[in-house]
Formats: C-alpha cells, structure tokens, sequence
C-alpha cells in the first residue's frame, strides 16, 4: 500500500474521518472531490486504500479466502463490498478494477463506496477493542 500517491493517502484519511465521525455526506462528498479532481481512477485508488486499510498486507495472490456469512442475501453494495475487499487481499486488481466500473455503471458506486467507508470504520473500531 506504501506506494499509493500522497493524494491518495490524504484524500482516503478525510474519507475515513469523516465515516469516523458518521457523517456519510461528508463521506460522499470527500469521493465526489476525488472523482473532480482525479476522476473515477482516483476514486478507485482511494477504495483500494480502504480495503487494504481493513486487510493489511495480503498474502501471496490468490491464497485468501474470506468468509462473509449470509452475504449472497445482502444488498448489492454489501456484496460489492466483500467482493471488494476479496479482491484486494487476493492481489487481484483486475477484479477489483472490474467490480468498480460494474457500479459505476450501474449506478451504484456513491452507496458501494459509503458501505465500504462504513466497513473500514467498523473494522478498526474491531480491532481497538
């Protein structure tokens, strides 16, 4: 993850403050700045700091399974999410890139990119307890 833009890294610490902080129009706001100044490939970045936000280091590509119980009945942004994430901690860009445009196309991205923001939020808030 050290070798993500200095933007990237500032741009996804004011998305998390602003999760932290349960504001998600601010949350929103935050990517729909990134996405006016890098356009949609900055906004990838940033949820791709996220998820290595919540993965940490992943292992060699493709050794993670990650278990997400119930997650075929979940909404969409919920199995984007755990897609998402998946992808990240499997090394696996191309998923990932392709998971972001299928929202973005489908309209969906603003709702997949706040759930992802909540997700983050409530894994290190997990992790402090």
């Amino acid at each position: 993850m050290t070798d993500l833009p200095q933007q990237t890294l500032d741009d996804a610490t004011a998305v998390l403050r602003s999760a932290l902080a349960g504001d998600g129009d601010a949350v929103v706001g935050a990517f729909d700045d990134v996405v006016d100044r890098s356009g949609l490939a900055g906004a990838y970045g940033v949820a791709w700091c996220l998820a290595a936000t919540m993965v940490g280091d992943p292992g060699p590509a493709g050794s993670c399974a990650l278990d997400f119980p119930g997650i075929d009945e979940a909404g969409y942004d919920t199995r984007w999410v755990a897609r998402f994430v998946s992808a990240y901690a499997n090394r696996d860009a191309d998923t990932g890139q392709a998971l972001f445009g299928a929202a973005a196309a489908d309209g969906l991205l603003p709702d997949c990119l706040l759930t992802l923001a909540g997700s983050t939020v409530a894994t290190l808030r997990s992790r402090d307890r």
